[in-house]
C-alpha cells in the first residue's frame, strides 16, 4: 500500500486497480483523476465511464454496486480498453450505510468479481473519502491492485502549517498572485488544519482581490471565514491584548455559540484561555535568555524560532512553545510585554481555581470565567502618590 502526505508526487505507473482514499479530499479527488485521464489516453476510445458513488443510503448503495458490475462486465465497443472511474465512494467505511448487511454483502460480492475480472483491457479506479482497511473489499484491492492513502491535515502533527502553508502558495502560483509571510500566516489561523477549506478560501481571497496581485493581511481579516479555532484565538488575542471590554465581549459571543455546538464548553474555552498565557509565560523566558526579541516582521522571528536550542525544550508538545503556530507565538511576543512575569504565574493561578470552580461547583459557567478574566486584565490600582 502505497501512503501519501499531501505534496506528494506518485511517479510510478498505476496498476489496473486502485483505490485512493484520505482525509484530504482535495489530494485525493486530484490523484483519482490524474490516474483516469492518464489511462483514457493511454486506452484511446470513448468508452470510459465515471460511476457517482456519492450516496446517502444502502439502497443507493446497491444500485451504485449493480451499476459497477454492469460496467465491468460491458466489453469496450471502441478503443484498446476501458477506464472506469467509481467516484466519491462514500460507503467504504464505518458510517450506517457501510455497516448495511446488505452493503456488505454487495461489496464481498464485488471483491469477488474483482478476482474473476481480466484486468488486461478494463482499468478501475476508486476514490473514497474514507475505507475501513478492516473489510475484505479494501485487503482484495490492495492484494490485486494498490491502495493510495492521503492523510489530511491534523492539528496533532508538528508541521501541519508547514503542510497548510504549501496548500496556499500553490493555489496563489496557479492564480498568479502573491501574498506576505504576515498574509499567509493569518490565513492559516483563521482556518486551521482543514486541506479543503485552506484552498477554497484561498481561491475566494484571490478573486476578492481582483486585477490586484498582492495580498495583504487586510485583505485575508476582510473576506476569510474564521473557523471554529480561529474565533478562539480571538478570545486569547484579547487577553495578550490586555483589552477587558473585547474580551468579555469575545466570550459572550463564545457562550452564545456554545448554545447550538455540543462540541464546545466552558473547560474548552478555559484550556484555550491557559494555552496563551503559558505561552507568554514561555517567551518571556525566551526574551530573557536572548532567544527572541522583536523582530521587523514575521520573517525574522520565524529565523530566531529555527535557532532556539530544542533541546532546551520539554518533550511534551503541550507545554513546548516551539511545537505551536509560529504565528501564534509571533502574535503573542509584543502582548506578552503587557504583563509582568508575576502577573503571568497569578493568571495560572487563577485559571486553576477557575477550572476547580467549573467542575467542583454549580455555579455559573460564564460568570465565573467572568471573574476570572477581570482579575487577570485588570491592572493593580497605584497606592496613592506612588506612580507605576
Amino acid at each position: 500500500m502505497i501512503r501519501l502526505s499531501i505534496g506528494t508526487a506518485v511517479s510510478d505507473a498505476p496498476k489496473q486497480l486502485v483505490l485512493v482514499s484520505g482525509d484530504d479530499d482535495v489530494a485525493v479527488k486530484k490523484r483519482a483523476k490524474a490516474i483516469f485521464d492518464q489511462w483514457s489516453a493511454e486506452l484511446g476510445g470513448m468508452d470510459h465511464e465515471i460511476i457517482d458513488a456519492a450516496v446517502g443510503n444502502a439502497g443507493e448503495a446497491l444500485k451504485v454496486i449493480g451499476r459497477l458490475k454492469e460496467s465491468l462486465q460491458t466489453l469496450p465497443f471502441f478503443g484498446t480498453g476501458k477506464a472506469v472511474w467509481l467516484k466519491d465512494c462514500s460507503f467504504l467505511a464505518e458510517d450506517r450505510t457501510s455497516s448495511s448487511a446488505a452493503v456488505g454483502e454487495g461489496l464481498t460480492e464485488l471483491a469477488e468479481e474483482f478476482k474473476r475480472t481480466p484486468w488486461g483491457n478494463v482499468r478501475l479506479i476508486i476514490s473514497a473519502p474514507k475505507a475501513d482497511k478492516r473489510k475484505v473489499f479494501y485487503k482484495t484491492i490492495d492484494k490485486l491492485g494498490s491502495v493510495e492513502s492521503f492523510a489530511g491535515l491534523s492539528a496533532d502533527d508538528r508541521d501541519w502549517p508547514v503542510q497548510a502553508e504549501l496548500i496556499i502558495r500553490k493555489v496563489f502560483r496557479e492564480l498568479a498572485k502573491e501574498a506576505s509571510d504576515e498574509a499567509v500566516a493569518e490565513l492559516i489561523q483563521c482556518i486551521g488544519p482543514n486541506s479543503r477549506a485552506l484552498q477554497s478560501e484561498t481561491e475566494k481571497l484571490c478573486l476578492y482581490v481582483g486585477g490586484r496581485t498582492e495580498i495583504t493581511v487586510d485583505d485575508v481579516e476582510a473576506i476569510v471565514t474564521k473557523n471554529r479555532q480561529a474565533r478562539a484565538f480571538a478570545l486569547g488575542d484579547a487577553l495578550g491584548d490586555r483589552d477587558l471590554l473585547r474580551l468579555l465581549r469575545c466570550l459572550e459571543d463564545e457562550f452564545w455559540e456554545m448554545k447550538f455546538d455540543k462540541q464546545k464548553s466552558a473547560i474548552g474555552l478555559l484550556f484555550g484561555l491557559i494555552t496563551k498565557v503559558r505561552a507568554m509565560l514561555f517567551l518571556k523566558e525566551m526574551v530573557r535568555r536572548g532567544w527572541v526579541k522583536d523582530a521587523n516582521g514575521y520573517n525574522g522571528f520565524k529565523s530566531q524560532l529555527e535557532r532556539v536550542p530544542a533541546d532546551a525544550m520539554p518533550a511534551d508538545k503541550r507545554f513546548n512553545p516551539l511545537s505551536m503556530n509560529p504565528y501564534v507565538l509571533f502574535k503573542a511576543l509584543p502582548q506578552a510585554a503587557r504583563y509582568t512575569e508575576g502577573e503571568l504565574i497569578a493568571a495560572m493561578g487563577r485559571l486553576l481555581d477557575c477550572n476547580r470552580r467549573l467542575v467542583g461547583s454549580s455555579l455559573d459557567e460564564a460568570l465565573v470565567l467572568q471573574q476570572a478574566l477581570v482579575q487577570i486584565v485588570g491592572r493593580p490600582v497605584a497606592a496613592k502618590g506612588v506612580r507605576r
